[in-house]
């Protein structure tokens, strides 16, 4: 008989999930779905399904972990699935083009800080759907635009703060749904 999971039970589950996370066993997007059912679940099946898996997936990912991103002159994307040294991730972007997906990042973290500087530049951050962003700093003629889609912050998923200084630049933080960029699917 299928009964509904105690509060305790969705926490020891959202723990379970957060310490995949960190792990490199799922992303930060498929954490963020995942958790989302947990909180969600109506009976212990659909809370067993959320974390099904777990034991037997192996850790994904790459085996170099980022901790700062220097732009310089030149584009960097930092797409897919990439491990956050850290909560803390350094950017600085001098003429040139950054691209932060964090859609498919692994971290344990409670919260992601990006801080750091444009210069004559462009910075886009993407995040997945139903996370919390903070996002300040100060801007000297930079265009700062922030797009999240209006639905509600998926409990359990970390806190995204950024604080990025502009000059001359533009500066963009977006949420996308969940799901690889189409060049990343199999």
């Amino acid at each position: 008989m299928r009964r509904p999971p105690s509060d305790v039970e969705r926490e020891q589950a959202a723990t379970m999930l957060q310490r995949a996370c960190g792990e490199g066993r799922l992303t930060l997007e498929e954490f963020s779905a995942r958790v989302g059912a947990v909180w969600a679940a109506e009976d212990d099946s659909a809370l067993e399904q959320a974390t099904a898996g777990l034991a037997t997936t192996a850790i994904v990912g790459s085996s170099h972990t980022v901790d700062k991103i220097v732009t310089v002159f030149s584009d960097n994307k930092r797409r897919g699935r990439w491990k956050l040294r850290s909560g803390r991730l350094k950017v600085r972007n001098v003429f040139g083009s950054t691209e932060i997906d964090l859609r498919a990042v692994l971290t344990d973290q409670s919260v992601i800080e990006i801080s750091g500087v444009c210069v004559f530049g462009e910075l886009k951050v993407i995040v997945p759907e139903g996370v919390e962003v903070d996002f300040v700093g100060s801007t000297y003629f930079t265009s700062r635009h922030i797009r999240l889609a209006a639905v509600p912050r998926v409990l359990g998923t970390p806190e995204i703060r950024i604080e990025v200084a502009g000059w001359f630049s533009s500066i963009e933080v977006d949420s996308k749904p969940h799901g690889l960029p189409p060049t990343y699917q199999a």
